[in-house]
């Protein structure tokens, strides 16, 4: 596993600031469910299952994006365990949201015990009243449908159907609703400088959006600038290869509609997607 490229604090802070606000049990019902998504561009599930690999590249360096329901670890970043799907984090309120929404839909589940103790150490590193069973118990859920279904349901929800709704209301097609999404993953859904919504910020302020009268390739390049400058600004960021050596190549071979095959490069390692 290499989550210690993933965002470390940025993230954090971006989801500690939208749920803070929410609330953990309100992100969960906020953003309508994949179900009822229009089904073009990203939603098509094809292109999603495109993009789930796509990011597990970066987040897991693996394609194998459902290989990492069981998967859970501290990676020493300041967010606690770190788990799941789309790293889930108990210092960052979604994994406790994630918790409480399976437990909702399966009350007698090995994590519902240590609900009071996700809600103790929500926005801390600590692992109070996790350790040492926590992570047992997670694997354990982890080999149900009904976990996997409420990791990617809470996904959805928090990250993916958000990222998607105002990549579509930007005008941008299936890549530049990629890069969205990816942004969201990694900054989170906040509006500081360093989560997505300063990141999109910024990025207007150089282009329009294609909504706005903008060109699209124009547009994504400016967004893409504005990450790259976001992620220096962390020292985890310091390789911006899943930028570059990536979403880049596929803007800057006109693959608007993220169209396979597909062929680049994250943190020195290649990929291809035929």
């Amino acid at each position: 596993m290499t989550r210690l490229h993933s965002d470390p604090l940025s993230r954090a802070a971006a989801r500690r600031t939208l749920l803070t606000v929410l609330g953990a049990g309100v992100l969960s019902s906020w953003w309508p469910s994949a179900e009822t998504a229009d089904p073009t561009g990203l939603d098509d599930p094809v292109k999603k299952d495109l993009a789930m690999r796509l990011v597990s590249s970066a987040e897991n360096s693996s394609l194998d994006w459902q290989a990492q329901y069981t998967y859970i670890e501290d990676i020493g970043d300041g967010r606690g365990y770190t788990a799941g799907i789309i790293g889930f984090c108990s210092g960052t309120s979604d994994m406790l949201a994630l918790v409480e929404l399976y437990t909702e839909r399966v009350p007698d589940n090995p994590l519902a015990p240590y609900l009071p103790a996700l809600r103790a150490v929500d926005g801390t590193d600590s692992h109070d009243g996790l350790d040492p069973g926590f992570p047992a118990a997670w694997r354990t859920a982890a080999n149900t449908s009904a976990f996997r279904q409420a990791q990617r349901d809470e996904r959805d929800r928090g990250y993916f159907d958000p990222a998607v709704a105002r990549a579509k209301q930007d005008g941008l097609g299936t890549l530049g609703q990629f890069v969205y999404y990816d942004a969201m993953v990694m900054h989170g859904p906040g509006t500081d400088a360093l989560s997505f919504g300063g990141i999109r910020g910024r990025a207007r302020q150089g282009a329009d959006t294609p909504a706005d009268g903008g060109d699209q390739t124009a547009y994504l390049h400016a967004f893409l600038d504005a990450r790259v400058w976001a992620m220096r600004q962390e020292a985890a960021h310091h390789d911006v290869s899943r930028i570059e050596t990536a979403q880049r190549v596929f803007l800057e071979q006109g693959n608007l509609d993220l169209d396979t095959p597909l062929k680049w490069k994250v943190y020195g390692d290649g990929y291809e997607i035929g």
